[in-house]
């Protein structure tokens, strides 16, 4: 449902819907390097500015993700709904919206759930498959593909070493990256058995000079966007960032800080803590720490991936998790180009050494594959294009493409101007009021075609249970009390403020959980609620002939209700005294540029102003850098916040709710590895840690049921709303907007949805 990382992606699940096999791309009269109609005028497409990282294996940004895809072939095609297409290579047709769509991947794929709970995936690939430079592609590439992501110095996005396959654990055992090993040992270690002393000087040495270039990093940023005066001093720039320094501070004081806030992590620190910078860039040499390092037994390859010809494998898992078919859909990358042909034996070599994932890093940048199209090259913020002839669908229609770097505020106007054909504009009352007036007066119209989807995610409200609870007892009736009367106040003023920044572009949603999913809970259902509507007593706090003066005064009274019964003293409606543990005070953290830009600001601020009347203080904390947030999330020191959650295909809830508080130790405070308190998932987020919402969720996971699980789902979601920890808040939608008067609108994928985007055809697409 929710991934763990704040940078909001998806991966790349490779083309999908085929309308027919298109001619080659010299077929039917179109010029070469195009089908039948094909033109030279390129596809211009408006993105937010690259990583420049647009490997299968380590894209992580939406743009490099997409921009990666451009070129990848992926093992299945989904449909508009997000189902996993299980015959690919005759094609499924499935319904959507009245029309039957017929959709053609580059495989098949047969699961089989086995009397003793394993469960077998078998692979079957097309046997005319091809990559861009005409080399064929086999299972091979997909066994070297499925190594890379499952090696254990892979730092990439891709979770896919965390499924139940059989001899997973044995092969990633035994060995560490050089990196880790030298970080965990500290600066001050000294047993150079798994490497040199020189080695380790170098590495803390760099280490330093990285941890002052951020720090200098973060100073410029801060500068450059105007939250600190030139010429401030280090620490006004640095309390900008969520760091503390005595005045006088300087960049090295700066660097020494965050290492120490970081416990020398300097790649937890710089993938945290930086205005663009990755560590590549400011730790010279680090690719040469990333090599693993034996450290024990291990076996050398993984018993459960079996080659089992020339155009097929066996994935075998130890248990059903219906997560894992998602996992399997990946890149189908090319051996021949990021590995080594030749070595690989499938034995105890696949493509490259374990532990040595250098030539597949060397190539981060210049991705290849069978995709729609082949990357020429990036310059200038420019992504060039040309289709690709071997593409398995046929040549596409449009030969080349560029995807062009673009501030947002300028995407509208780059469509309108003609510098722009396709882009996708932050969507708002005021986005969309631009682009009717463009057209005259609709959305769609002569000058822009608009298309709009929810997005794959939600905004919400966060509160956490460790630090906002009665008498350090996070799980108590009594602290569930305090934040239900937090959460009532916050949840009545949804309407005014999601409408008054949104307009039609998004939707209050009741659980915390992306509309898009098909488990979330919808108003005809059985049990459904809105949000924080019932008081202490279970009643409904609202009524349909209510005024919102009246929702509003109905709250408060509520409100009143949950903090008496959290212990806190009232009289003559206010509350004058706190009961051990809570305040009559709490900060709320908002990343709205210092401005008030952000759709929960006016929850915010008429929260504060019914606070009041009960008397409580709210404290607008309204952060010009976001970065402090997660600072101060991840240090388990934030109360309250305002974010938004990037969802996936599965609803599956692990990594943001899962606890495991049955392992916790014998005091009942600590349980997880790094001694952090009783937490859920999400960088300890909620401090959620609640045993019943843990079984469901392992039984959610446990099973492909879709009925089932969507009533596992609602019960674990009806637990996070108990705890009151999360109050939902939006569901925004997202907008891409076309051209009209350069591209032929009619072979732009029909009935785009959240899980198919106009990516999905880009090889039917043509310009006017």
């Amino acid at each position: 449902m929710n991934n763990v990382t704040r940078r909001n992606f998806l991966q790349g699940l490779g083309a999908t819907a085929a309308l027919g096999i298109l001619a080659g791309c010299g077929g039917n009269g179109g010029n070469a390097g195009g089908g039948s109609g094909a033109t030279d005028t390129p596809l211009v497409v408006g993105y937010s500015p690259f990583s420049s990282k647009f490997s299968p294996f380590f894209a992580e940004t939406a743009y490099d993700q997409d921009a990666q895809a451009m070129t990848q072939l992926a093992l299945y095609p989904t449909t508009r709904l997000g189902e996993v297409v299980y015959k690919g290579i005759e094609g499924e047709s499935y319904e959507f919206n009245g029309t039957n769509y017929t959709y053609n991947g580059p495989a098949d794929i047969e699961v089989t759930e086995n009397a003793d709970g394993t469960v077998f995936y078998d692979i079957t690939l097309r046997d005319d498959l091809k990559f861009s430079d005409g080399e064929p592609l086999t299972i091979d590439d997909y066994i070297f593909s499925a190594y890379v992501r499952c090696d254990p110095t892979y730092d990439g996005s891709a979770t896919l070493s965390a499924m139940p396959i059989k001899g997973m654990e044995e092969y990633r055992s035994g060995m560490d990256t050089l990196a880790n090993l030298i970080i965990n040992a500290g600066p001050d270690n000294k047993d150079f058995t798994n490497w040199t002393e020189e080695q380790q000087t170098t590495f803390w040495t760099n280490a330093k000079a990285a941890s002052e270039a951020i720090a200098q990093e973060i100073v410029d940023y801060c500068i450059a966007n105007g939250y600190n005066a030139e010429g401030d001093p280090v620490e006004a720039c640095a309390a900008n960032w969520g760091f503390e320094l005595p005045a006088g501070a300087t960049i090295e004081d700066f660097g020494a800080k965050m290492m120490e806030a970081y416990e020398n992590n300097i790649a937890n620190l710089v993938g945290t803590e930086n205005a663009g910078s990755s560590i590549s860039d400011v730790f010279p040499g680090w690719d040469e720490y990333l090599v693993g390092v034996s450290t024990g037994a291990s076996a050398a390859s993984i018993s459960g991936i079996e080659k089992t010809g020339d155009y097929s494998c066996r994935i075998t898992a130890t248990q059903v998790d219906a997560n894992l078919i998602y996992q399997l859909g990946f890149e189908l990358a090319p051996l021949h180009y990021y590995g080594d042909k030749e070595a690989f034996n499938g034995t105890d070599n696949f493509g490259f050494p374990k532990g040595d994932l250098s030539s597949v890093r060397a190539k981060i940048s210049q991705p290849l594959g069978a995709g729609a199209y082949k990357f020429v090259k990036f310059e200038n913020g420019v992504i060039n294009y040309e289709a690709n002839e071997n593409y398995f669908k046929g040549c596409p229609k449009t030969k080349y493409v560029q995807f062009r770097e673009v501030q947002d505020v300028d995407k509208l106007n780059g469509v309108v101007t003609g510098t722009i054909d396709v882009t996708d504009p932050s969507w708002s009352k005021d986005t969309a009021q631009a682009v009717a007036d463009a057209n005259g007066g609709e959305v769609t119209g002569p000058v822009i075609t608009t298309s709009t989807v929810d997005n794959l995610g939600y905004g919400y409200i966060g509160i956490n249970a460790h630090n906002v609870n009665v008498a350090g007892e996070p799980a108590s009736d009594a602290s569930k009390a305090l934040r239900k009367g937090l959460a009532t106040i916050f949840a009545v003023y949804r309407d005014v403020a999601i409408d008054s920044y949104y307009g039609e572009a998004a939707e209050v949603i009741n659980y915390p959980i992306s509309n898009t999913s098909w488990a979330a809970p919808h108003a005809t259902d059985d049990g459904y609620k809105v949000a924080f509507s019932v008081d202490v007593d279970g009643n409904d706090i609202y009524t349909s002939d209510m005024s919102a003066d009246d929702k509003y005064a109905a709250a408060k009274t509520a409100a009143l209700g949950f903090f008496e019964k959290a212990g806190f003293t009232v009289a003559d409606g206010k509350l004058t005294a706190a009961p051990e543990g809570a305040k009559l005070e709490y900060e709320v953290m908002i990343p709205a540029d210092g401005t008030g830009d952000h759709p929960a600001f006016m929850i915010l601020t008429e929260a504060k102003n019914a606070f009041a009347d009960l008397g409580l203080n709210l404290i607008i904390n309204d952060l010009s850098n976001s970065s402090d947030l997660w600072t101060k999330l991840d240090a388990i020191q934030g109360e309250i916040w305002c974010a938004a959650w990037g969802a996936t295909i599965d609803p599956d809830m692990t990594q943001v709710y899962f606890s495991d508080v049955a392992n916790k130790d014998a005091s009942g405070e600590k349980h997880n590895p790094d001694g952090g308190p009783n937490q859920g998932g999400s960088n300890y987020d909620y401090c959620i840690a609640d045993a019943d919402l843990d079984q469901l969720i392992l039984d959610g996971r446990a099973s492909t049921d879709q009925a089932y699980r969507k009533q596992i789902y609602k019960a674990a979601l009806d637990i996070v709303i108990d705890w009151a920890c999360e109050i939902p808040t939006y569901q925004r939608q997202n907008a891409i907007i076309f051209s009209t008067e350069r591209v032929n609108i009619d072979t732009v994928a029909p009935d785009i949805t959240t899980f198919y985007t106009w990516l999905q055809e880009i090889e039917n697409l043509q310009m006017n």
